[in-house]
């Protein structure tokens, strides 16, 4: 049987065990979420041997040459020693600057960097709260345009970490993991593509930097930017402010309750670009009518939200 260790601490576990599972089930709280290889909230370092990896490309290079390896992912087949992510060590320290709520559930959270941190539109980042609890969440704002770094926090379900965070006030601290690039983001080169961006709930946080990230490199084709939600759109202001300035910008708000019937009258062309984020459902449902509506497989871009709240220490 190969044997673990972490620390001072060695076990044995069976031949082939998850290495998730296998740091979990002796108590050391390794946070995760998707468990899908996407939100990247459950990263270890190995050390020494090599674990059985169903997902190699997941993380870049410099990230794997460093060890690191998502656990969620990896089997152990040999002899591991492993080192889990430590916030207070590892961790960027971010500042609250900023708490407002967008809508009677969507928390604006502001974190200012201890350190400056460059990211790209769409990336996403594992918070880490005082009590040790993660999640991973969506960056809402814009590289160059804001010094902070923006979140929308959806409280509407109970959870560990939105429960820390109606409890946030100006000047706390928590501490942000690795920023990892999720499927959402935008290229130069698609510049005079036409965008569809399909966005519900608080899955519109990464589109909202996305869509401001295309018009600032002047993006020349068409985009229309659904969101669909319950009621008004917590950006909806901003989004129609964005709007008005750009011609080529349509935006739509429709209720939620309608989404089935809206996606299915939703005409597309081949060549637009689909970018999609929301709940796992909304986001399979999209991509797949997208798909049956002419648009390629390759052109059609997800991140999907998972319910399960992250929870560590």
């Amino acid at each position: 049987m190969p044997e673990i260790t972490h620390g001072e601490r060695s076990w044995s576990v069976s031949g082939g065990s998850n290495l998730l599972e296998a740091l979990n089930s002796a108590g050391l709280n390794v946070p995760y979420s998707c468990r899908a290889g996407s939100c990247h909230a459950c990263m270890v370092r190995c050390l020494q041997g090599e674990p059985e990896d169903a997902q190699p490309d997941a993380l870049d290079k410099d990230t794997r040459l460093q060890g690191w390896r998502l656990a969620c992912q990896c089997r152990v087949t040999e002899d591991l020693r492993v080192a889990v992510f430590d916030p207070e060590r590892e961790g960027v320290v971010g500042r609250v600057e900023g708490l407002d709520w967008l809508a009677e559930d969507i928390l604006r959270l502001r974190l200012m960097p201890e350190r400056p941190l460059r990211y790209r539109a769409g990336q996403h980042a594992l918070l880490w709260t005082v009590g040790g609890v993660a999640r991973p969440y969506s960056l809402a704002s814009l590289f160059g345009e804001e010094a902070w770094l923006e979140f929308h926090i959806d409280c509407r379900s109970p959870g560990a970490f939105s429960a820390a965070a109606r409890k946030l006030v100006i000047g706390d601290c928590l501490r942000l993991g690795q920023l990892h690039a999720g499927a959402l983001h935008y290229e130069p080169d698609w510049q005079a593509r036409p965008l569809l961006l399909l966005a519900s709930g608080s899955g519109l946080a990464p589109l909202w930097a996305v869509l401001r990230e295309a018009l600032r490199q002047e993006h020349a084709g068409p985009i229309r930017l659904l969101h669909f939600c319950r009621g008004e759109s917590y950006l909806q202001a901003p989004l129609k402010r964005l709007a008005e300035r750009h011609e080529n910008l349509s935006v739509e708000l429709i209720d939620r309750q309608q989404a089935h019937h809206h996606l299915q009258s939703l005409r597309v062309t081949r060549q637009e670009l689909a970018l999609i984020c929301g709940g796992a459902g909304f986001v399979e449902d999209c991509a797949k009518r997208m798909f049956l509506a002419g648009i390629p497989r390759g052109q059609i871009f997800c991140d999907a939200f998972v319910v399960r709240q992250v929870v560590s220490g």
